[in-house]
């Protein structure tokens, strides 16, 4: 085994997705790919090439019309589990994806000995922002 290399997310629309995880976390697409009515869709870190983030419609062939339903619905509501983004520098990622057009829920905040704050994807997936300790 050679470990993870993607992890999917549901999205309310993949273009939107893309837009945000693109231009304003700074993510480049890996893959993006249709077969059919189904969108394969995945990005990646500049600096974590070695793994992807897809961007999934939920939906046919995986969800029949109901199930796609209220997974969009869990995901609108934020019920999802958090993501977490390393950063070097939490307060200066946090003005720059401010400025940038990200949504915070949450301002950089210390505690548990770093810095740490949170938004949403547009489709309300959450994701936790944390500052990396530094070596004593």
């Amino acid at each position: 085994m050679e470990g993870v290399g993607v992890v999917g997310l549901y999205v309310r629309d993949q273009d939107e997705a893309l837009s945000f995880y693109v231009d304003k976390l700074g993510f480049r697409v890996h893959t993006d790919v249709s077969n059919g009515g189904y969108r394969w869709l995945t990005v990646q870190h500049p600096q974590q090439a070695s793994f992807q983030l897809g961007l999934f419609l939920p939906g046919p062939p995986v969800h029949d019309a109901a199930t796609a339903q209220a997974a969009q619905a869990l995901v609108a509501k934020g019920a999802m589990p958090p993501l977490v983004l390393s950063v070097a520098d939490c307060r200066a990622a946090h003005a720059r994806m401010q400025a940038a057009g990200v949504e915070f829920t949450q301002e950089p905040i210390d505690r548990y000995g770093t810095v740490d704050a949170g938004f949403r994807d547009p489709s309300g997936n959450g994701w936790k922002m944390i500052q990396q300790r530094s070596a004593p």
